[in-house]
C-alpha cells in the first residue's frame, strides 16, 4: 500500500495536474466550449499515448543502448531533483509553460500534452515505476492505471479548469506547484540513495 501511495504521490508531482489549468486557460482563452473540451480531450489522450510508449519499450530502449537499469535510477533521480529544485526556487509549472504558448492549432500537442502532462519527469518516472527487475506484470499494471488516474484527473480539471481557476487563482496553482517540487525532491533523493545502494 506505501509502495502504491509512493508511486501515485510521484506521478501527482511530476504530472501536476492543477499545475496544467493555468496553461489550459491561457491556451484556450476565446475559444468555444467545444473547441476546449476537444483541445482537452487532445491533450490527456496524446499524453497518455506518449507515457505508456515509454512504460513498454522504455527499458527495452534502455537495455539496447547498454544502459544498465541502476544507471537510469541514479540519473532518473537526479534529474528528477534537479526538475524539482526548479519547481521550488525557479518558475513555476503555469509561470514557465505559459511562456511557451504560441498561437497553434496544434496547441493540445504543445505545450498542453508536452511538456505540461507528459513531462520529461513523468517520463523518466514512468520507466522507473515499471522496472521488471524489481516490478512484477500485475504491478506495472497497477502503475498504468495510476497513470490513467492521473491523466483522467488531468483531463477533469483541465474541463473544469474555470471554476478551478475562479477558486485558486493563478497564486494558488503556483503554491500547489511549489509543495508539489518539494515533494518531488524527496522522492527523488530517495530513488538516487536506493539506486546508489543497489549499485555498490
Amino acid at each position: 500500500m506505501d509502495a502504491l501511495l509512493t508511486s501515485f504521490i510521484l506521478l501527482w508531482a511530476v504530472i501536476d495536474p492543477i499545475g496544467t489549468v493555468p496553461i489550459f486557460i491561457a491556451v484556450t482563452r476565446g475559444l468555444s466550449p467545444t473547441e476546449k473540451k476537444a483541445i482537452a480531450l487532445k491533450a490527456a489522450l496524446v499524453a497518455a499515448g506518449i507515457l505508456l510508449f515509454f512504460i513498454v519499450v522504455g527499458e527495452i530502449l534502455l537495455r539496447a543502448m547498454g544502459v544498465p537499469l541502476l544507471a537510469f535510477q541514479i540519473t532518473g533521480g537526479c534529474v528528477l531533483f534537479l526538475f524539482a529544485l526548479t519547481m521550488i526556487f525557479g518558475e513555476s509549472k503555469p509561470e514557465g509553460e505559459m511562456k511557451s504558448i504560441e498561437d497553434s492549432m496544434e496547441k493540445a500537442i504543445f505545450p498542453l500534452a508536452i511538456p505540461s502532462i507528459a513531462s520529461p519527469g513523468a517520463i523518466m518516472a514512468v520507466v522507473l515505476l515499471t522496472d521488471n527487475s524489481q516490478s512484477s506484470i500485475p504491478q506495472q499494471a497497477i502503475i498504468v492505471m495510476i497513470t490513467a488516474l492521473v491523466i483522467i484527473t488531468t483531463y477533469a480539471l483541465m474541463r473544469g479548469a474555470g471554476i478551478i481557476s475562479k477558486i485558486i487563482g493563478k497564486s494558488g496553482a503556483i503554491i500547489v506547484s511549489k509543495v508539489m517540487g518539494l515533494i518531488l525532491a524527496s522522492i527523488a533523493a530517495t530513488q538516487m540513495l536506493e539506486g546508489l545502494k543497489a549499485y555498490f
